[in-house]
């Protein structure tokens, strides 16, 4: 997964990160992220599919840390690359996604 930010401030005058996300996975037919910025409901964040196995998705967040893990499939699981993970109550692991990083690099599949 790899990720883009950029700042924007909206109205209320709080700054946003756009953050695009993107993944690599050749047989996926569909990939979304679950995470603390959805609740864990991967069915509102589906990435767009690019061909070649690329997926992509634009988020925007106000500045945090957040736990997330992409749904490849139906199957959950943590960013391949991520440079940080935190374990979760189910015995594996999430992978932590901090906005308020100018600009940082995570996994491929």
């Amino acid at each position: 997964m790899k990720k883009h930010l950029t700042a924007n401030t909206e109205m209320s005058g709080s700054t946003l990160r756009k953050v695009r996300v993107e993944f690599v996975h050749q047989a996926a037919m569909q990939v979304c992220i679950g995470g603390t910025f959805n609740d864990w409901r991967p069915v509102v964040t589906p990435m767009i599919p690019l061909g070649n196995g690329r997926w992509s998705k634009e988020l925007t967040l106000p500045p945090g840390i957040y736990e997330y893990r992409l749904v490849v499939d139906g199957v959950w699981m943590p960013d391949p690359r991520a440079t940080e993970t935190v374990p979760n109550p189910f015995g594996g692991v999430n992978s932590v996604l901090k906005t308020d990083c100018l600009s940082f690099r995570s996994g491929y599949t």
